[in-house]
């Protein structure tokens, strides 16, 4: 069997275990990513507290684009009650060729001041993609950013992504992560990476659940080939329950292991961002709640 039917089989298996049983509640925070929703950070902060989510995911370009900067946007998030699930995002950093090293130990100071003064406990930090990356400096990188991020009360959520050159697959990402300090780093679970490569949820059950800084879904129409992972992924995600991934075993996994951390929605839509905030969030929060709890949205 190819790849390709392989996954479609998968696919259509998960999908027919996750519509024949109800997904375990999870008690941890719910967040959204303020990249599904269109308007100012604002009015996406807003929206998010009005639809009923606890936490947010902020960009720096949330940061950029907010009337008063990180100072701004903190009192904002404090206002509202919201809390910060965490920021992002420092990309290709694990590795960088020699040429680069220095300005991406910049902007990782840059990006961990930002986040400290946010008040955002945790950075996200993909795997690499760049095609430069130099495997053999992976792990002095990310104990001199994990050693960065302690010196200012924060952790580095570290998170394989499918198109990364290096530690692309949730195992990978593991194995590179597990022996750094377990109070400052830990993984990222994206349901979009986990499934697209057709792995399975049953990589979690070698993972302390402590470990898991975050867990975040989103659904797909259908199969996703090698070449379409990144456009899919930045473009035309869907909300739980809109697709074929099979969340419910992911929800029933982390369930198992007894996660308690924060659950949330990361989907990149052209056509959502384009909607009104408040409606987008609010179906959203509907849809994620349907999945982790058995709501009927």
């Amino acid at each position: 069997m190819n790849r390709r039917r392989a996954l479609a089989t998968g696919l259509g298996l998960g999908l027919a275990v996750g519509r024949a049983s109800a997904a375990a509640p999870l008690p941890g925070p719910r967040f959204v990513n303020t990249v599904l929703l269109g308007g100012s950070p604002e009015e996406k902060l807003r929206a998010a507290r009005a639809a009923g989510f606890d936490q947010v995911e902020l960009w720096s370009s949330d940061v950029e684009r907010a009337e008063d900067g990180a100072a701004g946007l903190r009192a904002r998030v404090a206002a509202l009650g919201l809390g910060l699930t965490d920021y992002q995002v420092l990309l290709d950093f694990d590795g960088a060729p020699g040429d680069k090293r220095a300005a991406k130990r910049n902007e990782a100071l840059t990006l961990l001041d930002t986040a400290a003064a946010l008040g955002a406990g945790t950075l996200l930090v993909p795997a690499s993609t760049d095609p430069d990356c130099d495997p053999a400096r992976i792990t002095e990188d990310l104990v001199w950013l994990v050693d960065e991020a302690r010196r200012r009360g924060l952790r580095i959520a570290y998170e394989g992504m499918a198109w990364s050159t290096v530690n692309p697959s949730l195992v990978q990402a593991w194995a590179t992560i597990r022996e750094l300090d377990p109070r400052h780093a830990g993984l990222v679970v994206d349901s979009y990476h986990l499934f697209v490569r057709g792995e399975t949820p049953a990589i979690l059950g070698d993972v302390p659940p402590e470990r898991i800084f975050l867990v975040q879904v989103c659904d797909v129409a259908g199969p996703v080939q090698p070449s379409d992972y990144r456009a899919v992924a930045r473009h035309a995600r869907l909300l739980p329950g809109e697709g074929r991934l099979p969340l419910a075993s992911l929800v029933g996994k982390l369930a198992a292991i007894g996660y308690r951390g924060p659950v949330g929605l990361e989907v990149f839509n052209d056509r959502l961002e384009h909607e009104p905030p408040e409606a987008v969030a609010k179906r959203a929060f509907a849809a994620l709640q349907s999945l982790l709890v058995g709501a009927a949205p």
